[in-house]
């Protein structure tokens, strides 16, 4: 039983941090001991809320109310008026679009009203640093339930059973990947985490490892005793310093509490794991490629088969899963196949983690059921477009994705129907475009990241994408060609059917999804030499409205190269031999009376 009669839950996560929530926990702290309440309300240090728009995030516990965009100053007032005098700090608390009033509790927020949190179940409930905190909340009883009560293919046998797939972008079945490093017969086995997160804009297994690291190492050992491993490894990115401290300390502590190490609970099972760093290579998301950078050599994917299960870590039966795919592991042994499998779709069972961002007003971490809508997503729990501006695209599946459109919007996400469509689930990225975006650009941007990320080899993704990369840059500076675009649709079919992994085979996705659905725009950056988006500088001019300009000077003074001449309180005109199309003027200008054209 806690001593303390309430708790400051205040976000911890990476975002928050760099927002000065180490700063708000500070000042919590100084104003709750200057009031005396030092032993009454404890501040903890949590996870992620998801809720990343308006963090820095601070909950009342148990109170359940929810104060957002926290600042170190407003730290003093929710101790006064709070805690001392039992008021809520109003102008803290959230302001629901939809019915236009302040919400105090989450659970009253369109944001999390269509959540189900499974693998981000603990993230901003519990002290990610604190093992006592996870134990309190079922922590290992997931372990100690297999260990004592369930022999190693009964453990198998109820991970196929609920349906859980491979989180990490291939939707393998999980179970039967522990079967088959099971059935492979070896001395020496091996689990491996994958938590190489490289895709623009995805932050899900960051976000549990800072906020619920125990749970991906209780079902790493779990897995290590479903397929007779005694030895696993997390594979993270150096550039999640955050995530690797809590690893660390959670590692530390499950050993001192013997759940990790020999003779684990007394039953005779030994499981032990350290952390392997990766150098943020794109390519070692990839298993086989993942593996060869843990053996120290060069970071490459090889031919499957032979698959990790039968011959990966030094050429032993490994079985490799992400974080999110761990992080649902111990409450499907605690609640059981049927409850899991009952959420979600047929074939895809359980809920999906996704990064929601881009031009979205509620930017964050959302757990949804398998087979909601896209609509659902952006505009329910997303908020709709920021600016009200028009939705034109959301970007499923990082650069191994496609661009989907308003047509899409009513697609229910599971595997199989976003693969139908041009697109896949990928390891949960979601960037939503509006319509100042040109999606012939945005095809070029994800190509210039899978050519600096391609390992190099294989030709395919080697060569031909860098010649994808090449076109698109030739039709965005308005030198493209209509048969430029038979070679990006020909090529791009060809590095599909040709690549060696994953990576390559998926990586002209991000150009033959837009090419399918905005071809007008492709045409027109060919054909008419124009960029409706306005993104494309060199199809791009900047013009003066006679009309509506009022002879302010602003345009004039912010020009880097003098190019807009004209009389005060008088119409100015730009000299297009001059405009480097840099938009300072568009900027500058409060009367728009500057245009793209």
């Amino acid at each position: 039983m806690s001593k303390y009669r309430m708790h400051l839950l205040v976000c911890g996560g990476t975002g928050c941090k760099a927002s000065d929530s180490d700063g708000i926990i500070s000042n919590l702290e100084k104003h709750i001991k200057e009031h005396g309440l030092e032993n009454e309300v404890q501040v903890v240090t949590t996870g992620c809320f998801g809720f990343c728009e308006k963090g820095p995030i601070v909950k009342v516990h148990p109170d359940n109310v929810f104060y957002i965009e926290v600042k170190p100053e407003d730290a003093e007032e929710i101790v006064k008026e709070h805690l001392v005098k039992g008021r809520v700090v109003n102008r803290l608390l959230y302001v629901e679009p939809t019915l236009q009033e302040r919400v105090g509790q989450h659970k009253d927020m369109a944001f999390y009203k269509k959540q189900i949190r499974i693998a981000l179940r603990n993230c901003g409930f519990i002290s990610p640093e604190d093992i006592n905190e996870y134990i309190s909340v079922e922590g290992y009883q997931a372990l100690g339930k297999v260990l004592t009560e369930m022999s190693p293919e009964e453990v198998i046998e109820l991970v196929k059973k609920s349906g859980l797939r491979g989180r990490g972008g291939g939707g393998f079945p999980t179970g039967i990947k522990w079967e088959a490093a099971r059935k492979t017969a070896s001395e020496d086995k091996y689990i491996i985490c994958n938590a190489d997160e490289g895709d623009p804009g995805a932050f899900m297994d960051r976000s549990i490892l800072e906020g619920d690291p125990h749970s991906v190492l209780e079902a790493m050992a779990i897995a290590g005793y479903a397929t007779g491993a005694k030895e696993g490894f997390i594979y993270i990115r150096a550039e999640y310093p955050l995530a690797i401290h809590r690893l660390q300390i959670a590692i530390t502590q499950a050993r001192e509490f013997g759940l990790l190490g020999k003779d684990i609970l007394g039953t005779g099972f030994d499981f032990d794991l350290d952390i392997r760093y990766g150098a943020g290579a794109f390519v070692c998301g990839e298993e086989t490629a993942l593996i060869h950078s843990i053996e120290g050599d060069r970071g490459e994917p090889t031919n499957k088969p032979p698959f990790p299960a039968q011959s990966g870590l030094w050429k032993k039966p490994t079985s490799v899963n992400n974080v999110e795919t761990f992080a649902n592991i111990p409450p499907i042994i605690l609640k059981g196949a049927e409850w899991f499998s009952a959420i979600g779709t047929e074939k895809s069972k359980g809920t999906k983690v996704f990064a929601l961002a881009g031009k979205v007003n509620n930017v964050g971490l959302v757990e949804v059921p398998m087979g909601i809508t896209l609509r659902e997503i952006i505009f329910d729990i997303g908020g709709g477009i920021k600016d009200d501006r028009k939705f034109k695209s959301v970007q499923t599946g990082g650069p191994s994705g496609g661009c989907l459109t308003e047509e899409n919007l009513d697609t229910p996400i599971d595997y199989e129907t976003l693969a139908s469509i041009g697109s896949m689930m990928g390891s949960g990225g979601m960037i939503v475009m509006d319509e100042d975006d040109c999606m012939v650009n945005v095809a070029k941007f994800y190509l210039e990241f899978t050519v600096d990320e391609s390992c190099g080899k294989c030709t395919p993704c080697r060569v031909g994408n860098k010649r994808l990369h090449e076109i698109l840059t030739r039709i965005t500076e308005g030198k493209g060609t209509m048969k430029d675009l038979e070679v990006l649709k020909e090529l791009g079919e060809a590095i599909k059917d040709t690549a060696l992994c994953g990576l390559g085979q998926t990586s002209p996705n991000p150009v033959l999804s837009t090419m399918k659905y905005f071809w007008d725009e492709y045409v027109e950056h060919v054909k008419d030499k124009k960029c409706r988006a306005g993104v494309c500088t060199s199809l791009l001019s900047y013009y003066i409205i006679a009309e509506k300009c009022i002879g302010c000077t602003a345009c004039a003074r912010v020009c880097p190269v003098k190019c807009i001449k004209g009389e005060v309180k008088k119409p100015h005109e730009i000299d297009q031999s001059k405009c480097i199309k840099c938009g300072a003027c568009y900027t500058a200008c409060k009367f728009k009376a500057i245009e793209k054209r």
